[in-house]
Formats: C-alpha cells, sequence, structure tokens
C-alpha cells in the first residue's frame, strides 16, 4: 500500500502521543527517544519490515530488534497500533506498573513482538548479529524458499558507543552480513548531554572500515528516509543508516535536549507538545483514521505469510524445518546408546578433551548444533569433525570463527537462539567469563539455549598464573538465576551434562571444564547428572563424613574418602556436577543425599571461593568445613599449585581429623 506524507506523519504522532502520555503516567521512562524515532520507525513499518501481527512467530519475518532499548514505548506503540494481540492499550497506560507487560525495557518473554530483551546498551545491535547470522545459515540449509529475512535495528549512539558495538560490527563486515540494517538514532544526545562531551569518533568512517555500507537520512523526511532505506535494504552489505534526528520531536519548548532523555515531559510540555503536533485526542486516544491506517500496515504482510506458508506445505525439507524451528531436537536413541558406552568404558582425558569426544557424537545426530570460540579452539576442543566453518562463502559452515570476542560471541549466541532454527555454543577460558557476563545473564533472562563451554576451569591450568587461573569465576556464575552451571568430573559427567543442556529449553548453560586429565570415576548407573548431585561413593559403616565436590576435585575427595575408610572412618562421596539442578530436586531426594545429620561432619571441595558452600555445609557437624582457594593462584605447574595450596588428600584429611576432634 501507499502512503504519502501528509498521512505518515498523523502515524508517527500517534507513536509520540502515547508515548509521552505513558511516560507521564508512569512517572517514570524515556520518552526523547520514541518521539526522536517516530518518522524513521513509521517508514519502517509501513513500508519496508516484512511482519505480520496475526502470527508473531512466523519463522520468515523480518527480526526487528529496538536495541535502545530505554525507548520501549517506540516498540509498545508500534505493536499495539499495527494489530498485535499484545500490549493492549490498558497495558501501555499501566506502562512500567506491576503486572503490566509494558517493563520499563523490552522483554522477549512478556511479549511475542518483543524479539530479544534489550537496555544493555549494545547488546541489542550484537544479538542482531546473531539473528543475521542463524538466517544466512538456515538460508545456506533450507533455500530462499524457506527462510530470506532482514534484520532491522534501531540503535542510539549509546548503543555505538558501548564496546560490545566494536566487536559486533566487526564480526558482521568479516562475515558480509548484508541482511543486516541498523538505524541509528543519530540525535547527538545523551543522558549528560551533547555526544561532544565524550566523543569525537567517526562512526561512519569505523562502520565503513568494518566492511559495512552508510548511508544517511534526514530523520523527519519521509521522503528521504525511505530513499535512505530502499539503499540499505538493497545493499549486499549489512548497512548503518544514520538518521539524523531530533530528540524529543514535538516537545517544542525540550526537544533537542537532553533533558527530555530520560524524564517525563510535564503535564505543561505534554500541553504544548499537543499544540505543537496539532494532536487534539485526549491521552490514549488514538483518532479512528490514524488507527485504520496502522491497522491496514499491520495486514500488509498477511499475503506474504500466506504465500510462504503455501511453499512450506509443498517443501521436502518442511518437517525438518518445523521441527528446528520449534526447537526440539531429533531422536536422541543413538546419543543414549552411546552415553551407555561411554560408562561401560575407562577413560582418562581432560573434560575440555571429554566435550570434544562428546561433540563427535552430538553434532552429526543435531545438525542445527552451530559451534564456535573466540580464537580458543584449539584449547576450548569446541569443533566437531564433522563442522565446517562458516563463512562469507560457507554460509552452511557450522563453526564460527569469532575472533578474540568473548563479549561479542556470546550476545551473538543469543541473537542466534531467539532466532531460532540453530543451537549455539560457544568457547573461551572460565577467567574470560568475566568479559561476556552480561551477555550470559541476558541468555538466563530471555530463557535462551545458548551453551557456554569455559575451559581450563581452575589453578589446575598451571603455568599461565592468576591472571588466567579462575578462582571466584565458577561460583560466581552460580549467581545468576536460571542458568545451567555445570562443572563435571570426568568424561560420563561430561556426556551427562553437555546432553542435559541441550535439552533444557529455556534455560542456558555453563560448561566448566578442566585443562588436566581425569579419570573416569563412574562406570555404572543411569544419568545421575540430571539430578545435580549423587552418591558417587557410599560409607562402609557408619557415616560420619559426607565429601561434597566438584570438577577435577572429585577424584581427590574420593582419594580422602580412601584415607578415611581406612582408618575406620564412614565417608560418603558426593558428586555434584549441578547445584541449581540439585536445589530442584524434591527433599526427600535432597535428604537422601545429604542427611540432615548433625553428628556427621558435611565437608566441600572445590578450588575456588568457599563462600556459597555453606548452605551445604553450615548445618553439619561443627558447622562443616569448606575446602577451597580464597585467594588468587600463582604461576607454577598444576600439580605444585593444588599440593601447594592444601588439596592433597593428606593435607584436607588432616583437617577433617581435626575438625572430628572438635
Amino acid at each position: 500500500m501507499t502512503l504519502s506524507s501528509d498521512r505518515l506523519a498523523p502515524m508517527a504522532n500517534a507513536i509520540r502521543a502515547l508515548s509521552m502520555d505513558a511516560v507521564q503516567a508512569a512517572n517514570s521512562g524515556h520518552p526523547g527517544m520514541p518521539m526522536g524515532m517516530a518518522d524513521v520507525a513509521t517508514v519502517l513499518f509501513a513500508k519496508f519490515l516484512k511482519f505480520d501481527p496475526a502470527n508473531p512467530k512466523w519463522a520468515d519475518r523480518d527480526r526487528f530488534v529496538l536495541s535502545a532499548g530505554h525507548g520501549s514505548m517506540l516498540i509498545y506503540s508500534l505493536l499495539h497500533l499495527t494489530g498485535y494481540a499484545s500490549p493492549s492499550l490498558e497495558d501501555i497506560r499501566n506502562f512500567r506498573q506491576m503486572g503490566s507487560v509494558c517493563a520499563g525495557h523490552p522483554e522477549n518473554f512478556l511479549i511475542e513482538g518483543v524479539e530479544c530483551t534489550t537496555g544493555p546498551l549494545g547488546q541489542g545491535v550484537a544479538m542482531a548479529v546473531g539473528m543475521a547470522m542463524a538466517e544466512r545459515q538456515l538460508n545456506a540449509t533450507f533455500g530462499d524458499d524457506l527462510v530470506d529475512h532482514n534484520t532491522w535495528v534501531i540503535a542510539g549512539d549509546g548503543c555505538l558507543m558501548e564496546g560490545i558495538n566494536h566487536e559486533a560490527i566487526g564480526l558482521a563486515g568479516t562475515l558480509k552480513l548484508g541482511r543486516l540494517k541498523v538505524l541509528w538514532d543519530n540525535n547527538k544526545i545523551t543522558i549528560d548531554g551533547d555526544t561532544s562531551l565524550s566523543t569525537t569518533e567517526d562512526i561512519a568512517a569505523r562502520y565503513r572500515a568494518s566492511g559495512w555500507d552508510v548511508f544517511d537520512c534526514d530523520g523527519h523526511d519521509f521522503a528521504d528516509i525511505e530513499r535512505a532505506l530502499a539503499e540499505a535494504a538493497a545493499s549486499d552489505k549489512p548497512s548503518l543508516v544514520s538518521c539524523r534526528t531530533l530528540i524529543g520531536k514535538g516537545a517544542p519548548n525540550k526537544q533537542g535536549g537532553h533533558d527530555v532523555h530520560g524524564s517525563p515531559l510535564g503535564a505543561a510540555e505534554i500541553e504544548a507538545a499537543r499544540g505543537y503536533l496539532g494532536w487534539n485526542s485526549a491521552p490514549f486516544d488514538i483518532p479512528a483514521e490514524i488507527a485504520g491506517d496502522w491497522h491496514l500496515i499491520g495486514k500488509r504482510g498477511t499475503a506474504t505469510r500466506a504465500e510462504w506458508e503455501a511453499r512450506l506445505a509443498v517443501n521436502d525439507k518442511a518437517a525438518e524445518f518445523t521441527r528446528r524451528m520449534a526447537g526440539e531436537l531429533p531422536a536422541m536413541d543413538g546419543i543414549r546408546a552411546a552415553l551407555a558406552e561411554w560408562v561401560a568404558g575407562d577413560s582418562n582425558v581432560a573434560t575440555r578433551k571429554a566435550s570434544e569426544n562428546w561433540l563427535n557424537v552430538l553434532a552429526p545426530a543435531i545438525p542445527e548444533m552451530v559451534g564456535g570460540s573466540a580464537d580458543l579452539t584449539g584449547s576450548n576442543n569446541t569443533k566437531a569433525k564433522c563442522q565446517d566453518p562458516f563463512t562469507p562463502t560457507d554460509y552452511a559452515g557450522r563453526y564460527v570463527y569469532y575472533g578474540i570476542r568473548e563479549f561479542g560471541m556470546a550476545a551473538a549466541m543469543n541473537g542466534m537462539a531467539l532466532h531460532g532454527g540453530v543451537i549455539p555454543y560457544g568457547g573461551t577460558f572460565l577467567i574470560f567469563s568475566d568479559y561476556c557476563r552480561n551477555a550470559i545473564r541476558l541468555s538466563a533472562l530471555q530463557q535462551t539455549r545458548a551453551i557456554y563451554v569455559l575451559t581450563h576451569d581452575s589453578i589446575g591450568l598451571g603455568e599461565d598464573g592468576p591472571t588466567h587461573q579462575p578462582v571466584e569465576h565458577v561460583m560466581s556464575m552460580r549467581l545468576i538465576p536460571n542458568l545451567y552451571v555445570f562443572r563435571p568430573a570426568d568424561a560420563v559427567e561430561t556426556a551427562e551434562c553437555w546432553t542435559i543442556a541441550l535439552e533444557s529449553k529455556e534455560t542456558p548453560s555453563v560448561l566448566a571444564l578442566t585443562r588436566q586429565n581425569l579419570p573416569q570415576l563412574r562406570h555404572s548407573g543411569d544419568m545421575l547428572s540430571a539430578r545435580g548431585a549423587y552418591t558417587l561413593r557410599s560409607a562402609e559403616g557408619d557415616r560420619k563424613v559426607i565429601l561434597i565436590a566438584t570438577g577435577s576435585e572429585v577424584e581427590l575427595a574420593v582419594k580422602v574418602r580412601d584415607e578415611l575408610q581406612a582408618q575406620g572412618i564412614g565417608a560418603d562421596v558426593v558428586s555434584m556436577p549441578c547445584m541449581e539442578l540439585f536445589a530442584a530436586q524434591d527433599e526427600a531426594y535432597r535428604r537422601e543425599v545429604l542427611p540432615n545429620d548433625p553428628a556427621v561432619l558435611r565437608v566441600s571441595i572445590e578450588a575456588g571461593i568457599t563462600q556459597g558452600w555453606e548452605r551445604y555445609t553450615a548445618f553439619s557437624r561443627n558447622g562443616g568445613l569448606n575446602i577451597g582457594l580464597d585467594r588468587f593462584g600463582a604461576s607454577a605447574p598444576a600439580k605444585v599449585l593444588f599440593e601447594r595450596f592444601g588439596f592433597t588428600a593428606e593435607a584436607i584429611v588432616s583437617k577433617i581429623l581435626e575438625k572430628l576432634s572438635t
């Protein structure tokens, strides 16, 4: 459909009116960005974006990411006006209030039309890179008939300043992701004031240097906006469109200044804005003619979606495509059989190597798995034999060389998972989880199936020293809600934890893996790691001690147990590969593994900080005992370090005997 500027202008003003009214009603929010980008967003939705509100999950829709998530009223207005079932006008009236899906920043699990949770600046752009990667990978696998769409982003000055933006655009340019289009709200304002306070860089030059096309437009001239977006849409490179805008456009006394960025306009300024815009309707009231035009825009994709569904119905890959987009795994019978063989084996390998070996079972059987590493492939062991590189000349590849971009990698993985059709995993050293922690947090918040392979998980990595030896990191990861943190003890637990991670559709996972070899400790049993913790060795005689350990320290716990038993002290060994899964078990099982017996001494053993282990040891005999490392490591061979810091059977038995004697 064709809409003239005369009709587009009041449509854009509807966004402005809803945005300023909602922020004012909440007495909280950011009216400046949605008011400033209303004209650009109107052109995008009216003339370029491929979507259908009647089916928000249509697989071949364009993805729209509001990276500048503080301007959330922009996307809430657009979704409501174009006819999405959510948010309702009542939701918008209750913007930022308890119970409203219109949260302060867009959250993907509250509204179907919100593709990803945004707010932490820069991550929306980086997640969009992952969405564009997923689109190309699926396109190469299933063809244009099923996968042929763009990823559009609205980003602000803050998104482009954040360091993750540099990582993301470098990756996108290298991979030549021509289906990625970023619309930059170039209003030259941040919260503190004019952007000249903090930056003088040539942003367009930086993008061009990264392999992007750059276009510009007057962000308040509908014809110029359309021209620039058409040029970006036609480009075979990732594209940045610099939209020169006036923040708070329509508020006559505040537009263009930083005061309109993150505060309500106030009743007087809203009244002035209504006069300035010629908007005579009451708060939250959209005139019927304008609402009708927006609903026509919302119906623009109906025929396109129907045509796509007809192509899907006759496509010989339809079943496989539908399965992948639904996030359902293929039949796991072969994988279960392979796991049974592993349990019966007798390996002695680092868990990072066990992970690689298990990937060579998983990746051929689960073709949607797309792996990668932040320049540590040979150390993380994340590449399966069946995986070719994902490159501009082969988007069917299933392995991404992310370069030294840990944060960008993690955010891109979120975007891939949110796009659907692929299951991303990526590797780096555990110590560098701090670089990408906020993206891992967003994985958990957004309920994505992203799997982080974090190797070199303790002082056991040895000579690289304390800069590379994680101490607080495993426990730090455990602080993030809805995140499974796995620290497997041997090859069997590694395979089990990988399998559990893949089966967890709405919970991301961390696999903390060793550099050093570990013996296989289990040779029978069901998938015990699914319980989070289990009794690996039972006491002979009266139980006096329960040793609770993870990862490489489970082997040590077994040695401690054997020495205690030799002295007539009965001891259990509990392997706890995942605290989160253990906490989710029923009380009966938890009491079976950790009996509530004040006469029994509970001892935790983990080569990391002890804070956090009190939840399992504090209520046991004499307050329990926590063996760990509450300091930084040192540069030396792993064996020397473990001896130096007391991770030997002799040292731990001595502490246990002392505790039992008091």
